[in-house]
């Protein structure tokens, strides 16, 4: 896009690279679920993502198609992803979370409390142990793929680890949310499951919602370039969930799970 740049007292019109942000609407079995603003791409692994961070979807035998289409009034936009799951899957209550709208800011979507995080996801059993070191290697890695934010400057970022620090994968968006929804649809589509060994690495803040999303999808870690809200610390400690924050170089902050983060 043209802007006009100041620097100074010296203006120069040029083109700069914009982040895109469109709206997304998830459907599950024809049923409009939440229409989302995202960054298009990755829009089958978003919309996964989403369904098993709502518990809809529990692992890869659950997913029985994906498929995407236009909305007849933009035939040329496919801003519509449908996910198939046995009709057991989707809760009786559909409706009452049918047509949530999520922004690309927020992807709290109706979860309002800790105590119904817990009670639709069980604490955590996993034993997982990381070390000072892998963990450090982590932002540096993940950098080195966000393409987007390069050239943007306007993209958050997520990333899947083992934990000894290998990218599983990774994805861009505007929405923390989406970027995190995104690695977790890939792992489920390509059968990488469970993440009951993998660490989330997003490259904001951790807020409720990713700690949320993360216990959801069983993940026992998640690290963070910024800060955590008291809300996503809260959630982690009471979920046994490794959160650490602040994350830059060997500089850390770890919130929760301090006894499985070695030296």
């Amino acid at each position: 896009m043209r802007v006009r740049h100041w620097q100074g007292a010296r203006q120069r019109s040029l083109s700069d690279a914009v982040a895109v942000e469109e709206p997304l609407e998830i459907r599950v079995n024809d049923l409009s679920l939440a229409v989302t603003m995202r960054t298009p791409g990755q829009d089958a692994e978003l919309a996964v993502g989403f369904l098993a961070t709502e518990s809809i979807l529990r692992g890869p035998d659950d997913l029985l198609d994906v498929t995407s289409c236009a909305d007849p009034a933009h035939p040329k936009i496919r801003n519509i992803v449908n996910v198939y799951t046995a009709p057991e899957r989707v809760p009786q209550d559909i409706h009452r979370i049918t047509q949530r709208y999520a922004n690309s800011s927020c992807g709290l979507c109706g979860r309002a409390t800790i105590e119904e995080a817990c009670a639709a996801s069980p604490p955590l059993a996993s034993g997982m142990l990381l070390s000072r070191d892998t963990i450090a290697l982590l932002p540096e890695r993940l950098q080195a793929v966000q393409y987007m934010f390069s050239k943007t400057g306007g993209l958050h970022a997520a990333g899947l680890f083992t934990a000894h620090g290998k990218l599983i994968c990774a994805a861009e968006d505007v929405g923390r949310h989406n970027a995190a929804d995104k690695v977790i649809g890939h792992a489920l589509i390509s059968g990488f499951w469970p993440l009951d060994e993998i660490v989330l690495m997003v490259s904001g803040r951790t807020s409720y919602e990713i700690v949320q999303k993360a216990l959801a999808a069983k993940i026992p870690a998640v690290c963070a370039i910024s800060a955590a809200s008291t809300l996503a610390v809260d959630l982690a400690r009471k979920s046994g969930m490794i959160l650490i924050g602040f994350l830059r170089g060997e500089s850390m902050n770890v919130y929760s799970g301090m006894d499985r983060v070695t030296s």
